[in-house]
């Protein structure tokens, strides 16, 4: 089933990408007589057959449940076989966004890795466009390039190169690319060799993905040598927020609350005046009024009550994740203008 294309019910041999949890999503091809094993028990894939994408099963004795979504460049970022690592959907979002990739455009890739930014390129691209991906590691390209003919990646052509030695031209094609992504260890000795498989016609954009600073500094310098401008270095870090909701709390249940405290206390007092223990008291207690409703919530007695639960008064909050990711890689950005308003340009500047 192809990721540019969308489609409402799942057929026989669809890639379906099974949503376990928000930390699990399992890709999976619909085959008859087959069965998806979870924790929560098995899913026949007979059962998927001819239901829409998105829709909800449960196990055939509803023990647990799971959705069936459509593929999407986002969902296989956070699904697919890591072969190497990956470029996430904070980074490959603003990347496409800053480059103004779009349909119709022209993209050169190096190195393809698991793919993950690759599928989002295909995508954005469309049929209009044309995606150029370059692996040097053999088995990396020989998987990756089984994955797009499966996904039916048809704008891509991927090509098993070094291009940082051999460069990026490929027989019989014109690539005249006008957007550059290079995810190389060493970036710096491809991008001398960029200038015969541009476009001439138009501004040319390109970003270098980089996970140290040493590399920062020798590809800014390679850049800045071939006549590349507006070099501008950003790093990318992504938060999550989370949305739930809060029970509004009266000023009367915080006094209840304190008055329930201070009589709880004198009780306690009185039963060790009494030679007896407070604790198995209040335990013995506790289980005879198990489901008592003392008449403030949610300060820490009374029944248990739910979020969002009927009969309370709810209002929408959100908070921060604990844990905060930091930047993948730093994100090297420049362009390059056509020669004629190179030309211009230095001409201007002469006068």
């Amino acid at each position: 089933m192809p990721f540019t294309d969308r489609k409402k019910y799942i057929e026989e041999g669809d890639l379906v990408l099974v949503y376990v949890s928000r930390t699990i999503i399992k890709p999976i091809y619909v085959t008859k007589g087959e069965h998806f094993n979870t924790r929560f028990g098995s899913f026949p894939h007979d059962s998927m057959i001819g239901l829409e994408f998105g829709s909800q099963i449960t196990t055939p004795k509803d023990r647990g449940f799971v959705y069936l979504l459509q593929p999407t460049p986002e969902l296989w970022t956070m699904s697919l076989p890591h072969r190497t690592q990956i470029v996430y959907t904070p980074d490959s979002s603003y990347i496409l966004q800053r480059l103004n990739v779009h349909p119709g455009s022209r993209v050169i890739e190096a190195g393809t890795g698991s793919g993950s930014f690759t599928h989002a390129f295909a995508r954005t691209v469309n049929d209009e466009g044309k995606l150029f991906t370059f692996e040097f590691h053999e088995e990396r390209y020989q998987k990756a390039k089984e994955e797009f003919e499966a996904h039916q990646l048809n704008n891509i052509i991927i090509t098993h190169r070094d291009v940082c030695k051999n460069g990026f031209e490929i027989d019989n094609v014109d690539l005249q690319a006008d957007t550059i992504f290079l995810d190389l260890p060493s970036p710096w000795e491809a991008i001398p060799l960029l200038k015969k498989v541009t476009t001439n016609d138009k501004q040319i954009g390109i970003c270098c993905f980089l996970p140290c600073f040493e590399q920062v500094v020798k590809a800014v310098e390679a850049l800045q040598n071939e006549g590349w401008i507006d070099v501008e270095l950003t790093d990318v870090s992504g938060r999550l927020w989370e949305s739930h909701k809060a029970m509004k709390r009266e000023v009367d249940d915080a006094v209840k609350r304190l008055r329930y405290v201070k009589e709880r206390q004198r009780e306690g007092l009185e039963l060790i005046k009494a030679g007896k223990h407070p604790r198995k008291e209040n335990e013995t207690k506790e289980n005879e009024t198990k489901e008592k409703d003392y008449g403030f919530n949610p300060f820490g007695r009374g029944k248990r009550i739910l979020e969002g639960e009927d009969g309370f008064e709810w209002f929408d909050v959100s908070r921060l994740e604990s844990e905060v990711k930091t930047h993948t890689s730093y994100l090297v950005f420049a362009r390059k203008m056509p020669p004629m308003v190179r030309k211009l340009e230095n001409t201007r500047d002469s006068v």
